[in-house]
């Protein structure tokens, strides 16, 4: 692919890559977008690519797989330089960092405005065992995330300041994007998308039955002793991107703006 196509610097649409692991309000954050009537979403669309490239067992797997292209170019190809709906001039793609496997070219996310979303680990991983037992640093996709924020930089978001102020982080968010605010993010109506990914049922009840950010609650029980070793090789990566996070008043965006930070 060639990102000097005449073809894609003349696009006038925005497209955004938000980058985030799993358990961090992202399937909310996409909703928040896809209310816009001026946005588009997709929903983790390098999933199939990685499940069909790791060969490990996910909800739906087989689902999965046969819903998406598995060839990344392909995928990268589609958001970089598909036509959006009319009416649409943002395109907003909800990625989740630890797809971003070692063969993928990350020249070809160069177009993009990026955005990265963030959660405390030792909540994100009460949530995420839950699910999976026994996550491992990769999947939770943090060392990955590190990556994507030193080669592309952009705003980060923690989730903790989204639940607990959204209009104003959202409002910092849009503005760090350079895209005008709407206040049609701060609430949806209930029920699914036909944008969802074939693994909503497995993993969106919540967010299904939502109409908006519910307020920050913190976990009700402590993270499991035996997590706490895995939460602690995360807090490195973590606590770098969240001196970078964006706040209601966007004061910290600038700070992250352009950063190439080598992140160790």
């Amino acid at each position: 692919m060639t990102h000097t196509d005449p073809d894609t610097a003349a696009d006038p649409a925005t497209r955004i890559a938000m980058w985030s692991g799993p358990r961090t309000v992202s399937t909310a954050l996409m909703r928040a977008w896809e209310n816009r009537p001026d946005t588009v979403v997709a929903d983790e669309p390098l999933y199939a690519f990685y499940l069909d490239r790791r060969g490990i067992d996910h909800p739906g797997r087989d689902e999965v797989i046969a819903s998406q292209p598995t060839d990344w170019r392909v995928v990268l190809d589609r958001l970089t330089r598909a036509p959006l709906p009319a009416g649409a001039v943002i395109s907003y793609a909800k990625h989740m960092t630890h797809h971003l496997l070692p063969e993928v070219d990350q020249a070809a996310f160069a177009p993009f405005r990026h955005a990265h979303l963030i959660r405390d680990p030792r909540e994100l991983l009460a949530s995420y065992a839950r699910v999976r037992t026994e996550p491992t640093l990769a999947d939770l996709g943090l060392a990955q995330q590190a990556e994507i924020f030193e080669t592309f930089g952009g705003p980060v978001v923690d989730s903790r300041d989204l639940l607990a102020d959204p209009e104003g982080v959202l409002r910092a968010l849009c503005q760090s994007l350079d895209v005008p605010f709407d206040r049609r993010m701060l609430a949806w109506p209930a029920g699914p998308r036909d944008s969802d990914g074939v693994w909503a049922p497995y993993w969106y009840d919540s967010v299904r039955s939502s109409t908006g950010f519910t307020a920050y609650r913190p976990p009700a029980e402590p993270l499991p002793a035996r997590l706490e070793p895995l939460a602690d090789r995360c807090m490195p990566y973590f606590s770098r991107l969240h001196t970078y996070r964006i706040t209601s008043q966007g004061g910290e965006y600038e700070r992250a703006k352009g950063a190439r930070r080598r992140l160790d």
